[in-house]
């Protein structure tokens, strides 16, 4: 009978038992159980509430099944209801071998499965969170690199996927090392939230026993417990929060993506995937696809639709704990499992990527993306800059029509256009020049971009 069912004359019917399991999600928190349990039962013998010997034997044995199940000696029984119940019963059984049963049943003293498993949650949650961070700072780490090495090639930037204007690739590449950042910041700042103490608040309303929860939280290294038992066992704003924090995350894996996907065609050719990182076709043999970015940009949904099922279950339930909450940790377990494996194959793709410099200037010299900065040398000579706008619209046109470019219109056509332009005009409208004056914070200058990556460096690293 399971170890909550003194209440009921009739065993569960095994379709309960399978529909009611959640071992096989939440066996992964196996870990944070156990550090849990031996905080919970240390602050149980240091309040007099067990015995100390009792709690030795707990401890000792609860690292044994630790060891086991690290090891491989122990698995998790596939019936078990769940890991709380799966790790409670075998110590219970190892302590019984050891001449003590009792020790064994005493680990749930002022203890609610509700409150054991929002810690378990939290906890794991907040050790996730942080194997995010890493990764993130090692592709932050990956995209500095390599924008340190292309401050000066020059491509088009976009808008509308119509080219616009002159910028860097490496100024291209630290827009997502800004996006990157946030991203760390917003798992930070869910870490933050989540590093609140529940365990203590039973099933809703604590306990009669005496307990310390301030010392549990020491002992689990909590910033503090939770204020309101309520809350405390039914609050699930840190997994939302985190999902959500994935999420966004995803949205920026998708548009890199993206970029490379584009990036990588023959129509741009800007950049190629090394071979480990690229398949071919299983009819054309010509083919090197990016399927890596591209299932990325696929499993962002699957991200997105893991938020939206914690947004739902949760929008309904009445205080406190509701069974729908078990459903919490899939749908966030797998968001984590989802952005990590995402990153472990795009950092290296990344980092192993030829850039194409001859490619990326050819698409610059054409679509006439200087032309703002053929107005604004003459607004520099004194016209006003919606005159001069004009101006070099119509220059434009005209240039069209002739089949040239800003660069290999002649002086004469300048001058039909407006006496204003003097010779100088070639050097105001060349590529380098049109990167290089766009020297304040925030622009592609490389002596701005260099100074980017460093402040990058200096704050993450």
């Amino acid at each position: 009978m399971a170890l909550w069912g003194a209440r009921f004359e009739k065993e569960a019917d095994e379709r309960l038992n399978d529909f009611n399991s959640s071992i096989r999600v939440d066996q992964v928190m196996y870990h944070q159980d156990i550090r849990g349990s031996i905080a919970h039962v240390t602050m149980l013998s240091r309040q007099g509430i067990i015995p100390e010997k009792d709690k030795e034997l707990i401890i000792e044995t609860l690292e044994e099944i630790e060891a086991d199940l690290e090891t491989g000696k122990l698995a998790i029984a596939p019936a078990a209801e769940d890991i709380h119940m799966f790790l409670e019963a075998e110590l219970t059984k190892r302590c019984a071998k050891k001449g003590a049963e009792g020790a064994g049943k005493r680990i749930h003293t002022a203890r609610s499965r509700n409150d054991q498993v929002a810690l378990d949650v939290r906890m794991y949650g907040m050790e996730q969170c942080r194997e995010v961070i890493k990764l993130l700072r090692e592709l932050i780490e990956v995209l500095c690199k390599k924008a340190s090495e292309h401050t000066e090639t020059i491509m088009p930037g976009y808008t509308h996927l119509q080219r616009a204007q002159p910028i860097t690739f490496a100024h291209h590449l630290m827009a997502y090392v800004e996006m990157f950042c946030r991203d760390t910041e917003r798992l930070w700042d869910a870490v933050r939230r989540c590093n609140v103490l529940p365990l203590g608040s039973g099933a809703l309303a604590t306990s009669t026993y005496p307990i310390d929860r301030e010392y549990t939280a020491e002992l689990l290294g909590f910033d503090r417990v939770c204020e309101n038992s309520l809350d405390g066992v039914s609050d699930r704003d840190f997994a939302m929060e985190m999902a959500a924090a994935l999420s966004i995350i995803m949205v920026h894996f998708s548009r890199f993506s993206e970029e490379i996907i584009l990036w990588s065609s023959w129509e741009f050719k800007f950049i190629e995937l090394d071979d480990a990182f690229a398949t071919g076709s299983s009819i054309m043999p010509q083919k090197k696809n990016p399927d890596v970015c591209e299932l990325i940009r696929g499993k962002s949904g699957r991200v997105f639709g893991n938020l939206q099922a914690l947004l739902t279950m949760m929008k309904g339930l009445p205080l406190a704990y509701n069974k729908d909450m078990q459903e919490d940790k899939e749908a966030l377990f797998d968001s984590f499992t989802t952005v990590k494996l995402c990153l472990t194959t795009l950092i290296p793709m990344l980092e192993t990527c030829r850039v194409n410099k001859e490619n990326m200037r050819q698409a610059a010299a054409k679509g006439f993306i200087n032309a703002t900065d053929c107005a604004d040398y003459l607004v520099r000579k004194g016209l006003p800059f919606r005159e001069a706008y004009g101006v070099v619209g119509r220059l434009v046109h005209s240039a069209m029509e002739k089949e040239k470019v800003l660069e290999t219109l002649t002086m004469e056509e300048y001058k039909e256009a407006s006496e204003l332009f003097e010779e100088d005009i070639y050097e105001a409208i060349s590529l380098e020049t049109c990167v290089k004056n766009r020297r304040i914070t925030g622009g592609p200058a490389p002596e701005i971009v260099k100074r980017h990556i460093e402040n990058i460096r200096k704050t993450f690293f």
